[in-house]
């Protein structure tokens, strides 16, 4: 009886990490790695600023999954079969020393992506895996022996299996719909919020710790540091805000109002309670004199502003009504949203294979058998932080794991 041969798309931590576990569990398969740039595991290279964000110190199933804006609910059975604790422990078994830092991100002790990058590349190597490099795949047909896999240079290849990991790629895309799957449209996730407004006028580098976040007329609501930029607003809650609402923005043409409440969940009426309260404390101290250390003095300057009272108005002489309209300004400020910027030099994507097209004990397509998923190739995204890297090293296990375990 031959060896079975499996061919993986793509050469990125998915697609290591499915032929690693298949080559491991069934030294009997044959394994190869295709990918179609010059080199392999170029995104591991670049994330984390050339450190590797590993995976997230979050070892709750339950609780990773709310990182998903895409996934949540499917991604639930597959961490709880392989999670970010296992993540750590591969490597570590292998030889990497990793670190988690403040943040709960991991990272390798080395601060290095070349550490995570030589472990998989040995491990490839050590177990007879075959990785080719500038070989893109131009086709992928299913026949009486599996899968024809056809290459850029003519070269056509007889599969058993198929493991899909070229992240978002729409000629790949458009090859597994020629397949019959459907393909959920890919839109842009993780981006900051272009605002022209006076309020944050000269306030670039000014950030608020925790501030609660709105988009206007949808269910889309995120917390968090907000940090005012040249062209806005960015920073990790607003980053939450345009994965969540990633869909629902780029219908919008990236054109909304942000409601933004500086004062993180403080509502209205407790925010005015506060100020009436400064007020009768320090009836004689200008309205600089601010009773919200969390706001910059700078903003909060902005936002007196724009609530037509002067920083050199004293508490005493405020009408309740201007009161009223300071407090609004604090927990519900409207700003205009007109188009987005990439955040850093990443761009995520939302989009890929349907969900419902695949089965989440396997990753193996529901449409066409023996056709494997892993990675970003499927319509599953994360806010940043190593979420993306564990989708990967998750998917890749768990397929690869089935391909090794069928006869």
């Amino acid at each position: 009886m031959s060896n079975k041969r499996v061919a993986v798309v793509g050469g990125g931590a998915g697609g290591f990490f499915a032929a690693i576990t298949i080559a491991e569990s069934n030294p009997n398969t044959k394994v190869f790695i295709f990918e179609k740039s010059k080199e392999v595991l170029s995104k591991v290279r670049i994330s984390g600023g050339g450190r590797c964000n590993v995976t997230h110190a979050c070892f709750d199933p339950r609780e990773l999954v709310k990182f998903y804006p895409r996934g949540e609910k499917e991604l639930l059975g597959p961490f709880n079969k392989f999670c970010t604790g296992d993540t750590m422990d591969w490597f570590e078994r292998r030889g990497v020393a990793l670190k988690i830092e403040h943040d709960n991100r991991v990272f390798p002790e080395s601060d290095s992506s070349e550490t995570i990058i030589y472990c998989l590349e040995k491990e490839a190597r050590k177990n007879g895996i075959e990785v080719f490099t500038q070989a893109a795949v131009t086709d992928i047909r299913r026949s009486d022996a599996g899968f024809i896999v056809e290459f850029t240079s003519g070269q056509k290849s007889v599969f058993d299996q198929v493991v899909v990991a070229s992240g978002a790629s729409g000629k790949v895309w458009e090859l597994l719909r020629n397949l019959g799957h459907q393909i959920i449209s890919p839109v842009p996730s993780l981006f900051t919020f272009n605002i022209k407004d006076g309020r944050l006028n000269n306030l670039q580098g000014i950030s608020v710790t925790n501030a609660e976040i709105h988009l206007e007329d949808s269910d889309f609501f995120a917390e968090g540091p907000l940090l005012i930029t040249h062209w806005g607003l960015s920073g990790p809650g607003i980053l939450r805000l345009s994965a969540w609402g990633a869909r629902w923005l780029s219908d919008k043409n990236y054109e909304a109002t942000l409601i933004v409440n500086w004062l993180g969940g403080e509502d209205e009426q407790t925010v005015l309670d506060v100020i009436e309260n400064w007020k009768k404390d320090h009836p004689k101290k200008q309205l600089s004199s601010s009773p919200f250390n969390e706001i910059p003095r700078r903003l909060w300057v902005k936002l007196l502003d724009h609530a037509h009272l002067s920083e050199n108005s004293i508490w005493t002489d405020i009408p309740r009504n201007l009161l009223q309209r300071l407090a609004h300004q604090l927990t519900h400020a409207k700003f205009q949203i007109k188009g987005k910027s990439t955040n850093k030099e990443e761009f995520v994507t939302s989009g890929g294979v349907s969900l419902k097209e695949i089965d989440f004990k396997s990753f193996q397509s529901k449409v066409v058998p023996n056709l494997f998923f892993t990675g970003e190739v499927i319509d599953v995204d994360a806010i940043t932080g190593g979420f993306n890297f564990q989708n990967a090293w998750t998917s890749g296990y768990l397929a690869g794991k089935f391909i090794a375990d069928q006869k």
